[in-house]
């Protein structure tokens, strides 16, 4: 088993969107994660001596999972029952597709009914629902970047940072050089 062979079979599963990430990891999800659809395994792609793969394992199969050697519990996501594979052959490959599956599978049932109804629609309309959703999203970061430079400046206008401290120091400052003349 290798990446190839996990990219090509992920990306035949419904509904499944794959993205770069977190370096180079590649990350597949159930739906666009714009329309709110959650991730179920990571692949990663350097070889760095890190886990190779994880997934979403599920309570049931958890522990199960944890007795393989080279199955480990999933940096920073055991705690929402995912594991690692720490090299490619720790598992069979029949097993680990069926796991993967299972890892979608289990992801899907968990999404919220909003996101399965948009998955349910027709490629075109799910695609123009991605394209008004992330434009929305990139307006609104747009307002929150000129919210935030607004604030930033109205406080160093009226002197609450320590640049606005400094600045009304040296106008004060220059009056009163200029007052004494």
């Amino acid at each position: 088993m290798d990446a190839e062979r996990i990219r090509d079979f992920l990306r035949k599963l419904p509904h499944v969107q794959e993205t770069v990430q977190w370096g180079n990891n590649l990350v597949f999800w159930v739906g666009d994660k714009v329309v709110g659809g959650k991730m179920f395994t990571v692949v990663n792609l350097d070889e760095d001596g890190q886990a190779v793969i994880s997934f979403s394992a599920g309570p049931e199969r958890y522990h199960e999972l944890l007795e393989n050697e080279g199955v480990i519990p999933a940096p920073y996501l055991a705690r929402i029952h995912w594991v690692a594979l720490e090299r490619w052959h720790a598992l069979s490959a029949n097993e680990l597709l069926d796991l993967l599956k299972d890892a979608r599978d289990l992801t899907y049932r968990k999404l919220p009914k909003r996101t399965k109804d948009l998955l349910a629609l027709s490629p075109a309309a799910l695609q123009e629902a991605v394209q008004e959703r992330r434009k929305l999203l990139a307006a609104r970061a747009n307002e929150q970047a000129a919210a935030k430079a607004a604030a930033k400046y109205a406080q160093e206008a009226a002197g609450k940072t320590e640049a606005g401290r400094k600045a009304q120091a040296a106008k004060k400052a220059v009056k009163k050089a200029s007052r004494r003349r």
